[in-house]
């Protein structure tokens, strides 16, 4: 699955489910701060995504863990919602292989049947609309919050880590 492909497949997708959306092409910018300034929006509009790997305890799985762009993941609570001893970022291969994105371009959907999608529910609270890199550094979707939820239907797991933490 190559990059571009990606980015029409969920395009696809999201028109097949009449979502409401539109495509924001940008320069490559490595930051999530940088990247919500050239789109246009807030850092907490971004779906960060994030793969995981989960083990232990049993459990060995690949997780795509969803959170906003201005929130930080607590990898141990995600583990241990599914029973998992620890849990890692994917190495730069998996991602290839499990997504077919580089890290940053990832998008907030599972296209592989060996990921598991969830998403913080702090995501669909804050904004009308989430933002994200489709496949590609330098094209991003802002879609309707409430549509990514009901095209996506995540698994609602609370991993954001805490300001206490």
């Amino acid at each position: 699955m190559l990059n571009s492909n990606v980015f029409q497949t969920i395009y696809q997708h999201l028109s097949e489910h009449n979502a409401r959306f539109r495509v924001v092409e940008h320069p490559s910018a490595g930051r999530c701060e940088m990247v919500a300034q050239l789109r246009g929006t807030e850092l907490g509009q971004g779906a960060k995504a994030l793969l995981t790997h989960l083990k232990g305890n049993g459990v060995k799985r690949h997780v795509l863990a969803i959170l906003p762009g201005d929130a930080q993941a607590d990898l141990a609570k995600l583990a241990s919602h599914f029973g998992a001893r620890k849990a890692s970022l994917a190495s730069p291969a998996e991602m290839t292989e499990l997504t077919g994105c580089v890290a940053g371009a990832i998008p907030p959907f599972s296209l592989h049947p060996a990921l598991t999608l969830v998403a913080a529910p702090q995501l669909f609270s804050r904004y009308e609309e989430i933002a994200f890199n489709a496949g590609s550094l330098e094209r991003s979707i802002i879609l309707a919050t409430d549509d990514y939820r009901r095209i996506a239907q995540p698994e609602l797991v609370d991993f954001i880590r805490s300001s206490t933490d």
